[in-house]
């Protein structure tokens, strides 16, 4: 029997801004205490230093004010989701290394250059949660609300980076965890559609996936429990599944609950 289609998740646009706003205002925080040492120190991505990495995320900011400034994508538009945006960034990454590294070659202080952004964000609100309107990019066309939940997901995922790079904490605001736990977690449920194993982020999300029997009612019998940050990891492929599973961060139960060949969800 085939698998029934998933709703797709709707995000409030008034929470989803104030996440923005709020994150915004935690990296800018934790950038402004690092050292000349931290901000050349590796970043943990490939090639990337500290600075090239906060760089790359004023640009994420940016990228709102920029694209919402271009003319919307015409009527008949086929909007890409959010689980696709999810599972296509790793087709843009060279292009996305490039462009930072262009923008770090002007940028003569991230700090600086994040707050120019943050100040510049209240003009973009109205346009920012339309759900009407469609952008040019990325990949053909975005609502231009889900577009933004997009924005937090870079701040989430490389405001975790930035902490683990340097060791100076990044304040997750809870409900922009919240909107990338759920949004990465549909994601696998798109990648992996099935109801044979049920994968938990309390207290967030909870979906089911992979192919196999379904259960109907009582605890599943293949259950995946993990935290929102190891789950973040793991989906962006900060952190291996056996890595997770030999350091106790997930716990797995059921001959199919292992989710090693679905992830990283996003590259």
């Amino acid at each position: 029997m085939p698998t029934p289609s998933r709703r797709p998740r709707t995000y409030d646009p008034g929470r989803t801004w104030a996440a923005l706003v709020a994150q915004v205002g935690h990296v800018r925080e934790a950038a402004a205490k690092l050292t000349p040492q931290q901000w050349a120190a590796p970043s943990g991505l490939p090639g990337w230093d500290v600075r090239l990495l906060v760089v790359h995320i004023v640009r994420q900011v940016e990228a709102l004010r920029v694209i919402l400034a271009e003319q919307p994508a015409p009527r008949g538009t086929k909007p890409v989701g959010l689980d696709a945006w999810a599972r296509s960034t790793a087709a843009i990454a060279d292009q996305l290394d490039a462009s930072t590294r262009t923008a770090a070659a002007t940028t003569a202080d991230p700090v600086a250059a994040l707050d120019a952004e943050a100040a510049l964000l209240g003009g973009q609100q109205q346009e920012a949660l339309r759900t009407d309107r469609l952008t040019t990019r990325p990949f053909g066309g975005m609502r231009a609300l889900d577009f933004t939940v997009t924005r937090l997901v870079e701040l989430v995922v490389h405001g975790d980076d930035l902490a683990r790079a340097t060791g100076v904490e990044v304040t997750m605001d809870r409900q922009a965890l919240a909107a990338v736990v759920r949004l990465l977690a549909d994601a696998l449920a798109t990648a992996a559609p099935g109801n044979s194993v049920e994968v938990r982020i309390p207290p967030y999300a909870a979906v089911q996936c992979v192919e196999g029997p379904r259960h109907t009612r009582g605890t599943p019998p293949n259950v995946v429990e993990t935290d929102p940050l190891t789950w973040i990891r793991l989906a962006t492929g900060r952190e291996s599944w056996a890595e997770a599973l030999a350091a106790a961060r997930v716990a797995a139960s059921g001959e199919r609950a292992d989710l090693g060949p679905y992830l990283p969800v996003m590259g």
